[in-house]
């Protein structure tokens, strides 16, 4: 991570074909998230539509050169961090993903929380510190999310990231649903 920028801790992309694992919470993931990735479309006045099935998603991802897998494995040790971002691979981006606790806080590690800010418009940043457990996951958004205000929808620019680890070690998958270019 320290190479791009990213923060400190490290990194690794699946590659196809996916562990299975990976594959199923891909494919069963994605149609809920679609209706819901779908219906905030609507809100924002976006006019993407989101397939039902995962399969013809990556197919439209392909078609458009990205066919490069993300879902990753992030390993965090005594003072890593990841810096607030955005995972975003190239103009076909799916607003939604998931990312999964694969170690327990406070046992196999301390620090290391699960952060989101919402950078309002005109209004100062807000973050949320997500408590996670070891198998928990947490369903957050890429890049916007509609928010109801008193004139109707506007949109909110969402960044994640992980705080510094103080001790010990802590491991992460993450679940994004677009392939990258």
């Amino acid at each position: 991570m320290a190479r791009h920028g990213f923060g400190q801790g490290e990194y690794k992309y699946f590659a196809y074909p996916l562990p299975d694992v990976v594959s199923r919470l891909r494919e069963a993931l994605y149609p809920p998230l679609a209706t819901i990735a779908n219906r905030w479309n609507e809100r924002m006045d976006v006019g993407v539509r989101y397939p039902e099935r995962h399969g013809d998603y990556l197919a439209q991802c392909h078609a458009a050169g990205q066919a490069r897998p993300t879902p990753l494995l992030l390993k965090y040790e005594a003072g890593d961090y990841n810096c607030l971002h955005q995972d975003l691979y190239g103009e076909m981006v799916f607003p939604l993903q998931v990312a999964v606790l694969l170690s327990q806080p406070e046992e196999e590690f301390t620090g290391g929380e699960f952060v989101l800010t919402e950078q309002r418009p005109r209004m100062q940043s807000r973050p949320q510190v997500v408590p996670l457990q070891k198998g928990d996951a947490v369903v957050f958004a890429v890049h916007n999310r509609p928010v109801q205000g008193s004139r109707g929808d506007y949109r909110v620019n969402m960044r994640h990231g992980v705080s510094r680890l103080r001790s010990g070690r802590r491991y992460a998958m993450g679940v994004i649903f677009h392939d990258a270019g």
